[in-house]
């Protein structure tokens, strides 16, 4: 049964506001988005009155389930301030950066997290930019994993620019079980999913950081995961807000900061391995990536980018370096096809690069997770 935008809103009107309003009619409703059973959309309200909303948001997101046809809805709580209006309790200016400060001696922000059922250690690989082979790099590490003998995960959290789809090769969407809890697709021997499971590839994500948050949360608390030793998180690039939420939030074991030579990806990484160590999330280590380019024909070797930069800031920065991974075509032409190196070209070089770094990482882990 194909669900309508205007099933949605006949359904909304049902939920009612604090003030008892029918909420399609309380002028506080982002655009539906309705694709193949899958329901999206925000609640938006000022600050001051979140708390009093966040009932009914889970009374909507429930009521749009509900719905015959209906597999999922992400429903998020986007809560902004007038301008000018101070933070309650601040006592008039407002501070940004207290917002994500926490207070001498107060609790850690990694206190509010919740630890995932069966799940033994997340780590996230992240990078300050875009474009320096994040997603590449936290696929064949995944696969490096689970050669060392661990039950492995892949969430893309990169909500905006999804990459494992095509990485994988998988097109299909998720199933659910009895719970009604989304089943990882199977690719790999992996556990995975993607928001680009959930859209068409061409769909533009125009959400803001409460609805990103509401959906990363969705992916993994609404998945059966069932019983893995890792599960490595693709986070968005950046250290903005929504990246410096979701680290809060989600029961990090540690990160893999992605860079590349250049002094320009070295600066962003610089800035995403101070969002981790702020909010007290170990930094496993960095890899630099597109290290040098080697020739697939003569095998000559190229720094195209410089060399060691990334080695240099680790040492710089007291945090391991976990290796280099070259600008090769191989690398490139498996993750275009679907069929990423370490499982293509097992005994290939590259895989043992990734197979190095995995196990370097595995080791930090130690006492957490429990095979190998």
């Amino acid at each position: 049964m194909s669900v309508t935008q205007q099933q949605v809103l006949d359904t909304l009107a049902k939920v009612k506001s604090p003030r008892g309003v029918a909420l399609s009619n309380a002028n506080v409703l982002s655009a539906v988005t309705v694709n193949d059973g899958k329901v999206f959309f925000s609640i938006n309200v000022d600050a001051t009155e979140a708390r009093a909303w966040e009932s009914v948001r889970a009374a909507a997101e429930a009521a749009v389930r509900a719905i015959p046809g209906v597999s999922t809805a992400m429903v998020a709580l986007t809560a902004e301030r007038k301008p000018g209006a101070a933070p309650a309790g601040s006592g008039g200016g407002v501070k940004p950066a207290a917002a994500h400060r926490p207070p001498h001696g107060g609790a850690s922000p990694m206190a509010r997290q919740a630890e995932l059922p069966g799940v033994a250690a997340i780590i996230a690989v992240a990078s300050g930019k875009g474009g320096v082979g994040k997603s590449t790099t936290a696929l064949n590490l995944a696969l490096g994993l689970r050669d060392l003998g661990l039950k492995v995960g892949l969430l893309d959290a990169d909500i905006y620019g999804p990459s494992v789809p095509r990485l994988t090769g998988l097109r299909d969407k998720p199933e659910l079980n009895s719970e009604r809890k989304m089943i990882p697709l199977k690719r790999f021997g992996l556990a995975i999913m993607s928001i680009g499971f959930l859209v068409e590839e061409e769909t533009a994500m125009i959400w803001r950081g409460p609805m990103v948050m509401s959906a990363v949360t969705q992916m993994l608390r609404d998945v059966d995961w069932g019983k893995l030793d890792v599960l490595v998180v693709d986070m968005p690039p950046g250290t903005g807000d929504a990246q410096l939420t979701l680290a809060q939030n989600v029961p990090l074991k540690g990160a893999v900061i992605i860079s590349t030579p250049q002094d320009l990806s070295l600066i962003d990484a610089r800035r995403g391995l101070a969002m981790f160590q702020k909010v007290n999330v170990p930094v496993l280590g960095i890899v630099e990536n597109m290290s040098y380019f080697q020739c697939p024909n003569c095998g000559t070797r190229s720094d195209i980018f410089g060399h060691g930069g990334a080695r240099h800031e680790a040492e710089r920065l007291g945090v391991p370096f976990l290796g280099e991974i070259p600008l090769h075509m191989a690398i490139r032409s498996t993750s275009d096809a679907g069929n990423p190196v370490v499982e293509s070209e097992p005994d290939g070089p590259h895989a043992a690069i990734y197979r190095a770094i995995a196990g370097r990482v595995r080791d930090q882990l130690k006492g957490v997770i429990s095979a190998a």
